[in-house]
């Protein structure tokens, strides 16, 4: 999408090259967490969940978050491996929508990222069980110093129940807000190896 402006950014043709220009502008706007997104899940009932998590990875395969396999969004997506995200900027006034099958990632790429992590952090992803029950904020700092006697000084390997999702969009949704609600808005669909545009009414 070389030379194109944010006015005709609904004539781009690929939706990643789109995504990759939006995304570098909002982490250099927007003031805190560029890479939140809102994350919707669906179990076996059909009702659905939602919930922000961080923006991990984001190419021509898919958009990557982290979590624990054994929380409720864990839970579901192994019911349904579906899923639909919004990225949403506000300094940009922008915000952008996906939705895909989910897979998990390998255990190659879920062990060089969880390796990237802060020391507590990954302490905290073996203390926490997530979504579970906590009968008080002392029994979650129990846990977490156990966890960290149990590893004083050797490396935090990852929890066998902490992973990687990748959700491979069939649908990106882009949308640019205008003057007097007039917002521009293109939405790109998968057909087999390539994308589908279409431009929206607001």
């Amino acid at each position: 999408m070389d030379g194109l402006t944010n006015d005709d950014f609904t004539q781009c043709t690929d939706p990643w090259s789109l995504f990759d220009q939006w995304f570098a502008q909002a982490r250099a706007s927007e003031p805190e967490d560029p890479n939140a997104m809102a994350l919707a899940t669906a179990g076996a009932d059909g009702l659905p969940d939602v919930r922000i998590v961080l923006l991990k990875g984001a190419d021509a395969r898919g958009f990557v978050f982290y979590t624990n396999t054994l929380s409720l969004k864990g839970a579901e997506l192994a019911e349904n491996p579906r899923a639909a995200l919004v990225l949403h900027w506000k300094s940009l006034r922008r915000q952008v929508r996906a939705r895909g099958e989910v897979t998990r990632v390998d255990d190659a790429e879920a062990d060089a990222y969880f390796a990237s992590r802060a020391r507590d952090s990954r302490i905290g992803a073996w203390a926490s069980r997530q979504s579970q029950a906590l009968e008080s904020r002392d029994a979650l700092v129990r846990a977490v110093a156990e966890v960290s006697a149990r590893f004083p000084e050797a490396e935090v390997p990852r929890p066998p129940h902490w992973t990687g999702y990748r959700i491979a969009p069939v649908t990106m949704e882009f949308w640019q807000d205008g003057a007097s609600r007039l917002h521009d808005r293109v939405r790109f669909t998968r057909a087999g190896a390539a994308w589908e545009r279409a431009r929206l009414y607001p």
